[in-house]
């Protein structure tokens, strides 16, 4: 045989064999937008997964409708193609592997009394559904929504909507807390919106009936349902969130004593608190609306702190009967958003527990709740839950509303005069027959507590 022959069937057996021998190259994260879903019993819920580099370090951001997230904590092993991505301060985080281009695992989602596994999934790119149907209808606009929880038991909600082809965004707002930035679609006559912020994973599905109004069901997470109707009613408006939560009658003031971090017991009579406003917030590493009102709170602190104002935040935790636990999720808690306020160790995550204690409250309705203390120690309001970013207006009107507060107390205590009367609904009940303040009328959606 001719040597050139020969030297080109071995080159031919050479590239043979490479082809069949596993790659040398490792697996690689394609950087950019993918679509991800989470598995919840009402079908996918889809949300924005992008990936970058700086070098070897890979970074994520969660996309839902207008918001971005940026992931903490980013890990990527490309001997296997494993990845994580951790959410420390809420507790959860994601693993997967990449195959064949593609991401399958689950989402570690930490509950009060689990951790659900809810099957994740994740393709590069965004995924165009050509089959799908086009809007039928626009749901732009504001309606009056009702939800009700599995159990019957019911509570009001203002859904703001709004679509741009068959895009559609917007959140709902409760008495106690919004449903984040939400982002989906109209298919015909359906909707669909869903998010994944690192904490809450939610779906919502409805449809549009006849007389235009909306029914549909929400889940949360693996184990929350309740269905819903939705009328359009431009005027739709929830209870006052300031009336909502209130001292019971009999106490004087709001009182608690619990651990800080470091084990030293801490109380609203301690001489540091003594002639200064302050604000006592309820709160939990859990909750997204609490991560809300902390980025604007540790700011707030930093501004006011030298003129006498002092912040404290009662912690209740998912994981508040293992208390190395629940030190670790208000310490991550606090490196999130650099709080230098002070944040005790106070309970779990379970609302009545919460009120058992602080029996001075009525009822312990949502996280955040906050409590706005001027300098002689009176309770001045108590504000139930806590409008986020998410809601537009509505966050910019409810922060400065609190920075203007808290200013009034300080020029209070810095001018000293007759204050203010106390707000009647903060310091007595309200009067019979007004549900606001009955513990049993308790409007907190339950996939706030899922």
């Amino acid at each position: 045989m001719p040597r050139t022959l020969q030297a080109l069937i071995a080159v031919a057996a050479l590239s043979l064999a490479a082809c069949e021998r596993p790659a040398d190259s490792p697996p690689e994260l394609t950087t950019g937008v993918w679509q991800a879903v989470l598995e919840l019993p009402g079908g996918q819920a889809p949300f924005g997964l992008e990936f970058g580099r700086e070098g070897d370090r890979y970074l994520a951001t969660l996309i839902n409708g207008h918001e971005r997230v940026s992931v903490p904590d980013v890990r990527f092993d490309p001997t296997d193609g494993t990845l994580g991505l951790g959410f420390p301060a809420f507790g959860n985080r994601i693993d997967a592997r990449l195959v064949d281009g593609q991401l399958t695992g689950h989402l570690s989602k930490l509950q009060r009394t689990e951790v659900q596994k809810i099957p994740f999934s994740a393709t590069p790119g965004s995924v165009a559904d050509t089959h799908a149907a086009p809007p039928q209808v626009d749901l732009s606009g504001r309606w009056a929504v009702t939800f009700t929880e599995d159990d019957g038991k019911t509570y009001p909600a203002v859904g703001e909507f709004a679509q741009r082809g068959d895009r559609l965004f917007g959140t709902f707002l409760t008495p106690t807390a919004d449903h984040r930035y939400l982002g989906g679609h109209v298919r015909g006559r359906e909707m669909m919106l869903a998010t994944f912020d690192g904490a809450h994973a939610f779906l919502f599905r409805a449809e549009v009936q006849p007389n235009e109004s909306l029914t549909g069901e929400f889940w949360s997470g693996l184990r929350s349902h309740e269905t819903f109707v939705a009328t359009r009613n431009e005027d739709a408006a929830l209870p006052d969130a300031n009336t909502l939560t209130f001292i019971n009658k009999g106490y004087e003031r709001f009182e608690f004593s619990f651990e800080d971090l470091d084990g030293n017991t801490v109380s609203l009579d301690d001489e540091r608190f003594a002639g200064k406003v302050v604000v006592v917030t309820l709160a939990g590493s859990w909750c997204p609306n609490c991560h809300d009102e902390a980025a604007f709170m540790a700011p707030l602190y930093q501004k006011y702190r030298d003129q006498g104002f002092e912040i404290v935040a009662l912690m209740f935790e998912h994981v508040g009967d293992d208390v190395e636990a629940a030190r670790r999720q208000v310490a991550a808690f606090r490196d999130k958003f650099d709080i230098e306020y002070v944040t005790l160790l106070a309970g779990t995550s379970d609302k009545d527990q919460a009120s058992e204690m602080l029996p001075s409250l009525n009822a312990v309705m949502a996280f955040p709740t906050t409590i706005f203390i001027d300098a002689t120690g009176a309770v001045r309001r108590i504000h139930t839950g806590f409008t986020g970013p998410g809601t537009g207006e509505h966050y910019t009107e409810l922060t400065n509303e609190f920075t203007d507060y808290v200013e009034t107390l300080l020029a209070e205590a810095a001018a000293p005069s007759t204050p203010e009367p106390a707000d009647e609904t903060v310091t007595d009940s309200p009067a019979d027959g007004d549900s606001a303040g009955d513990p049993a009328a308790d409007p907190q959606p339950a996939a706030e507590t899922n």
